[in-house]
């Protein structure tokens, strides 16, 4: 990955984290990630600080945080009273949410197959599947 002396183009940014270059400008955008200055052609110059909080935020994502969540994680970093006991508490009401979906999706997935193995007459003009799905 291109480096200069320290610091990255938003495109060199996104590369080196792995998100898209429309990802940095949403997240500066939303708050999370600092808007930089920029160079004197223009260009928003960002350092090593920005590639560790983007692979954060980047890493928090694909566990399913939401940007309010990540917020709220971020700022252990800030000093602001924060402990592990809080970030501890959110990571472990997220958890129960991502139990709950899963929980949900077993049950969709189960309705789906029974829904298919009452179609057993592919070329019956009634589907038991549209028959049921229509029902309240």
């Amino acid at each position: 990955m291109p480096k200069l002396s320290g610091t990255y183009s938003r495109g060199q940014l996104a590369e080196v984290t792995g998100v898209k270059s429309e990802t940095v400008r949403y997240y500066e955008k939303c708050g999370l990630l600092a808007v930089t200055a920029r160079s004197a052609g223009g260009h928003r110059i960002y350092s090593e600080g920005h590639v560790k909080r983007l692979q954060f935020i980047r890493r928090c994502r694909e566990l399913g945080f939401s940007l309010g969540e990540i917020e709220g994680l971020l700022e252990l970093d800030s000093g602001e009273d924060k402990t592990c006991e809080q970030v501890r508490h959110t990571t472990a009401v997220h958890l129960k949410d991502v139990q709950e979906k899963i929980s949900d999706l077993k049950k969709m997935e189960a309705t789906l197959a029974v829904l298919i193995s009452q179609c057993d007459d592919l070329s019956s003009p009634i589907c038991p599947i549209i028959e049921a799905l229509s029902e309240n």
